[in-house]
Formats: structure tokens, sequence, C-alpha cells
């Protein structure tokens, strides 16, 4: 059986609405997992969460970028400002910062989950922005960090719309 390989042709609000849909993908993954969450839409975080396995009062901070064709493999750009605000967000309601960036590639999915700490020590701040980059060598080599969750889901497009038909 043969798979479909959809054009991606952006509504005017996929930015809107991938941002909304990955913070509900998240918060539906870690309720899944046995994490007490609440979705919060905050300055600053979208999640609160309390890890069933450290006890830890997690605020979360979703980023997501949905990839063209092509445009695979780019790096995700975290405003510096993000920072000052989650940490504003944490402080208000006694909680650890945390990111969680959703990228969406072609066939593939990634959802990294790691401490504001750890980003940071990994990607330190740029001018602006700090680069989560996503070569297949830094996703390689995330993949053997512990400090960083990830889920990785591949999806195949059995039948879909296309031009004409």
């Amino acid at each position: 059986m043969g798979f479909m390989k959809i054009e991606i042709a952006k509504s005017s609000r996929h930015s809107k609405i991938t941002g909304d849909a990955a913070e509900r993908f998240v918060l539906y993954w870690l309720s899944k997992s046995g994490f007490e969450c609440a979705y919060v839409d905050h300055v600053g975080i979208d999640i609160i969460a309390r890890n069933p396995y450290t006890d830890e009062v997690m605020g979360i901070s979703v980023k997501c970028r949905s990839r063209s064709e092509g445009a695979e493999g780019t790096y995700v750009s975290i405003p510096n400002d993000n920072i000052v605000k989650i940490d504003m967000a944490c402080k208000a309601f006694k909680c650890k910062p945390y990111f969680a960036i959703m990228i969406d590639e072609a066939e593939k999915i990634y959802i990294f989950i790691l401490s504001k700490e750890k980003l940071l020590k990994m990607f330190p701040r740029g001018e602006r922005v700090i680069a989560w980059k996503m070569t297949k060598k830094h996703i390689e080599k995330y993949k053997t960090d512990k400090a960083i969750k990830i889920i990785e889901l591949n999806y195949d497009v059995i039948n879909w719309w296309s031009r004409g038909t």
C-alpha cells in the first residue's frame, strides 16, 4: 500500500493554530503519562504540571514550528524575552521553568521537553534569540541526553485531498 505525499499549503492562521495544537498535545501527553497538569494561558507559561516521577511542579512554555518541505532541519528561535517571561510566571506560581519545543517536519513530529537551565547551558542567549538547532547531528545528540525528554511521532497520510481530484 502506498502512502500519499501531501502538499503543504498553510492557512492564513496556521501559526496560531499550530501553537494551540502544540500546547494541547503536550498537555495531553503529560496527562497520559500521569502528570497532574493544567493549561494556564499565562504570559510566560502555557502549562503547569506536577511531575509524578520527581514531584517537581513545572511551568512549561510551549514553542512550536511547522516546517514546510525543504525547511526541515531549520532551527527554532526562542526570543530572549521569553526567558524573562517564564521566570516571572514561574516565580508567581512557584514552579520550575521548562520548555517544550514541538517541530512538525515532513512526516515526523518531534517534541523536546527540557528545563530552562538545560536549554541555556546548551544554547546560551544570542543577541536576540536562543537557537534550538534541528540538524540531524543535533537531534542524534539530543537523543543521548537523559535531561532532554523526547517524543518522536512518525506519521503516514493514507488518503487525503489533492488538487484536481
